[in-house]
């Protein structure tokens, strides 16, 4: 995973979080609720990659 996905990523939690806390401020449940799935969605993709990752990692060692 390069560097520019995983700030990518992590820039769509910290989006996700502030939406959820806007949320929380206004008493807006849809925000709310829009915030916390953003920064599942993050999350998910940032595992994902991480797994990828390990993967090509376990291949390469098994190439040597």
């Amino acid at each position: 995973m390069s560097a520019m996905d995983k700030m990518r990523h992590k820039a769509e939690e910290l989006k996700g979080a502030a939406k959820e806390r806007m949320g929380d401020r206004t008493d807006n449940e849809q925000m709310r609720g829009e915030g916390a799935s953003e920064q599942m969605r993050a999350k998910s993709k940032q595992a994902g990659s991480n797994i990828k990752e390990a993967g090509r990692n376990a291949k390469e060692s098994f190439d040597r």
